[in-house]
């Protein structure tokens, strides 16, 4: 609905008008930075609606908004859509007068201007594949589709210039993606290339990866290239295409609009309503910004772009067909909305918010050993105000993210404060719906959430993910295993994490991982009233922890590497696991407290003690086994039944109808995730996960990886290796300075899989030095060992 204030300046814009006219309702201006002109003579004065009305509005240049433009509490500026009219901002060019003449095969061909460059092309509204191979299946779960060798020298051979040709590939631990332009190729067929700086943590090339951009690769319909040398656009048409009547479109823009003001003089009370915003270019290789120690590197910039804002909003707006971020929140902001926006079909992330990374009062990358205890800074919280914080994300649907990026998310959170997300249904993303990337600064609240087929393209993370690399995590000197250490350091660990960070009353479904993952040093979080539909509920070595009242269909709790003094809690919790999922735990009792959970076991009506927890825990002092007694397990309804007996043990219920959006619009669009059947278990004969045999060489104990638990614990890029579980003084072992939770993933540069090959590879060379390949604590490095 139109916005209008009393005494408000009204301006209007339409495709067929003319920025000689007034600018009135009759006699529209053409362009918005004609409006925009027009409306900072009253803008802070008098409120200012610019109307726009229905059409395309194709952008020669980025609509740039700065401290003049601003408006006042009372007096807001806004830029909106007139009487619901369809009115679309586009970073595109539509192609008129195109001259198509067959090439072969089917491809058609025309002429384009000199200088004409695009990354994508549309037709009749949709994206067109790229030349490609493979070819794009929509059915595969891996960048529609992959090869290993995709650039191989038997593939590169076809191809006369594979100049400008890219290469998009998985992390090799499967952590995100990787991309890399193509330079050019050797006499032996061998691929040149740069790139790769997408990801923090590089660990080399997954074997799923694609090209595209290659002329030789057109063969398939809805396929394109563009000749930069020639300036020829070939395009390969689906069956029934009237290239004569049809809309193509190409992309010019990478930035639609900005808001670009500073904490000293910001863009203030300015909205967008109603709005389509369309058509924005790739931006994967100016992804390479390292975000501290998270697994990220960014790009900053986006379709809408704000840095330097106070109280302003993006609501009802429709965004779409972007080629890298939708929304970016860059440094010092304010109090931004975005609300009642549909947001999909995003190259990279959806709505982000990320700080100066220069706030953080120890800024430290992956390579930074410069910090110790003696030299911390002690100081809590950040050095400046350059961060987003307050801001809002509510009531949106964000779906179809990293479409070409994967270490995205529909919401990215990182270096920023108070951050609330609220009533969001998020889904069909390569890696996590939810994304914080460190403690700085907390107090982010994640309510009322919808979030489910999520890490579809990637591992070792779940729907909503976190990490909490701060000051404290891997500090030199510092051991907080060691009760000394503890009571004379326990401040540090809160230093960033100021705030409590609050996941509560959402939905979660994740079938490649977690429903929620806590990873590296998370701390400070309350983490209560949660449905989680499949993965269950991770927490990796952190401080102060609450997770109770949450349900946990077909999963339970996986708890790793915890700190002896984590301060974690975990009580009047419903899973269907009588067991808990750990890796590297403490000896001594976990945490702070365990206890008042609830296993669902169908049928047992008389609750019997979870002994299996308590084995574990050493704690579940009163925890149970019994039938949870849900109100309808069928129709997603996990509330339990008066009499249940978890009501008696402390848990309360909690809405089931209330995930997701709520705009009507919206929800009528919306997906929602699957419910699942619940697993049926027999506690009484039930056994804890099988765990690897021992084995003993070089007098060692070790045993083969089992599990993603396992992975994630010990930072591998798959679920395969040794784990070193004991080491012998003065073995050859420790000679050659092999440590307990070392993992062995190669020997004499053979893929060392489990134990037994690891055994065979020793036993084929005796009396000789082995070359072992080992990953400590997430960093690879290579040892020598003398085999007896």
């Amino acid at each position: 609905m139109a916005t209008s204030w009393a005494q408000a300046v009204d301006l209007y814009v339409a495709p067929t008008g003319s920025d000689q006219n007034p600018g009135t309702l009759s006699q529209a201006f053409a362009t918005l930075k004609q409006a925009q002109l027009e409306a900072r003579k009253s803008a802070g004065r008098e409120a200012v609606n610019i109307f726009l009305r229905e059409g395309t509005y194709y952008l020669p240049e980025a609509l740039v908004l700065t401290a003049s433009d601003s408006g006042a509490k009372e007096k807001p500026v806004v830029y909106q859509a007139f009487a619901k009219e369809r009115a679309v901002i586009s970073g595109g060019v539509r192609l008129t007068d195109l001259q198509w003449t067959p090439y072969k095969d089917g491809i058609m061909q025309t002429k384009m201007p000199a200088g004409f460059t695009t990354d994508q092309l549309f037709v009749n509204g949709e994206s067109q594949s790229m030349a490609r191979y493979p070819n794009f299946d929509p059915n595969e779960r891996h960048f529609n589709g992959w090869a290993k060798d995709a650039f191989s020298p038997q593939r590169a051979a076809r191809w006369k210039d594979p100049a400008g040709g890219f290469i998009h590939v998985l992390h090799e631990g499967q952590w995100g993606g990787m991309h890399y332009l193509m330079t050019g190729k050797d006499a032996d067929n061998k691929i040149t290339y740069e790139g790769g700086w997408q990801n923090n943590r590089p660990m080399g090339m997954h074997q799923i990866r694609f090209v595209e951009n290659i002329f030789e690769e057109l063969d398939a319909p809805g396929e394109w290239f563009l000749d930069h040398k020639t300036h020829i656009l070939y395009f390969y048409p689906p069956p029934g295409l009237d290239l004569a009547k049809a809309l193509i479109e190409s992309v010019r823009l990478p930035h639609l609009v900005e808001l670009r003001g500073s904490d000293k003089a910001p863009v203030r009370f300015v909205s967008f309503k109603g709005l389509t915003f369309r058509h924005a270019a790739r931006t994967f290789m100016d992804t390479k910004e390292p975000l501290v120690r998270s697994d990220w590197t960014v790009y900053r910039g986006g379709a809408l772009f704000l840095t330097g804002t106070e109280d302003c909003a993006i609501e009802d707006c429709c965004i779409d067909h972007i080629g890298g971020n939708a929304v970016f929140v860059n440094n010092y902001n304010r109090r931004v909305t975005v609300r009642g926006c549909h947001i999909a079909k995003i190259g990279a992330s959806g709505v982000s918010f990320v700080g100066d990374r220069d706030a953080a009062r120890v800024p430290r990358d992956w390579n930074d050993h410069s910090q110790s205890l003696d030299n911390l800074d002690r100081t809590p919280g950040p050095k400046s105000d350059n961060y987003p914080a307050d801001c809002l994300v509510d009531d949106s649907l964000i779906y179809l993210c990293g479409q070409v990026e994967k270490q995205v998310a529909p919401v990215q959170i990182e270096l920023a404060q108070s951050i609330t997300v609220r009533h969001c249904s998020i889904y069909d993303v390569p890696r996590a719906g939810i994304n914080i990337g460190d403690g700085c600064w907390g107090g982010h609240l994640i309510e009322f959430c919808d979030v489910f087929d999520t890490v579809k393209e990637t591992s070792d993370h779940g729907a909503f993910n976190s990490w909490g690399r701060d000051r404290f995590w891997g500090l030199a000197g510092l051991d907080l295993n060691k009760t000394a250490d503890w009571d004379a350091n326990k401040e540090v660990v809160l230093l960033d994490a100021l705030k409590p960070t609050i996941i509560r009353n959402s939905r979660w479904r994740c079938d490649h991982g977690w429903d929620i993952d806590l990873d590296d040093g998370s701390g400070n979080f309350l983490i209560y009233n949660n449905l989680c539909l499949n993965g269950g509920l991770k927490t990796r070595e952190g401080y102060y922890r609450v997770v109770e009242n949450n349900i946990m269909i077909n999963n339970g709790f996986h708890p790793h590497c915890w700190y002896q003094h984590c301060e974690d809690v975990f009580r009047r919790n419903i899973m269907l696991s009588d067991h808990y999922l750990p890796a590297d735990m403490p000896k001594t009792p976990w945490g702070k407290e365990m206890d008042y959970n609830l296993v669902h076991q169908e049928g047992i009506t008389q609750p019997i003690p979870a002994t299996k927890l308590a084995e574990k825990s050493q704690r579940d002092e009163h925890s149970s086994v019994a039938d949870a007694m849900f109100v309808d397990a069928a129709v997603g309804d996990f509330r339990v039944k008066e009499g249940s007996p978890a009501l008696h043990l402390g848990f309360v219920n909690f809405p089931m109808d209330q995930f997701g959006v709520q705009k009507p619009e919206l929800k009528a669009i919306a997906r929602t995730p699957i419910i699942p059947v619940l697993k049926k278990h027999d506690a009484s004969g039930r056994k804890s996960p099988a765990v690897e045999p021992v084995t003993v060489l070089w007098q060692a104990q070790l045993r083969s990886i089992s599990g993603l638990g396992e992975r994630s614990a010990y930072g591998l890029p798959d679920e395969t290796g040794v784990l070193v579980l004991e080491v012998a003084a003065e073995s050859p072992a420790a000679k050659a300075g092999l440590r307990k939770d070392d993992v062995i993933r190669a020997c004499n540069g053979q893929p060392v899989k489990t134990d037994s090959e690891l055994k065979q590879c020793s036993a084929q060379a005796p009396g000789t030095k082995l070359k072992l390949s080992i990953i400590r604590k997430q960093v690879g490095s290579t040892l020598e060992l003398n085999n007896p």
